[in-house]
């Protein structure tokens, strides 16, 4: 594979919501895995399409589909009270 190819973003995902696309952009940045995150909110619409498609999108290279998609599952079957603050 080329190093072109290496850097092509592709789609790997739909977000559900801002707080879930927060999650998982920290831990990407933390584990340096390169990403883009791309909102489907249009003020114009004021944020009809995310109702019907979601929050947006995750993007990265190809070669870290699989690490990305662990990651999204892992913050989505983590229950509430695990990722709340006890000092809140």
């Amino acid at each position: 594979m080329s190093a072109q190819n290496e850097q092509t973003f592709i789609k790997i995902d739909i977000l559900e919501s801002a707080i879930e696309s927060q999650l998982i952009t920290s831990i990407l940045t933390e584990r340096e895995i390169p990403h883009f995150l791309r909102s489907f909110h249009d003020t114009a619409y004021d944020g009809l399409f995310q109702m019907q498609k979601g929050w947006g999108e995750i993007s990265a290279p190809a070669r870290f589909k699989e690490e990305i998609l662990e990651i999204i599952a892992a913050v989505r079957s983590t229950p509430v009270e695990q990722v709340s603050d006890p000092d809140f």
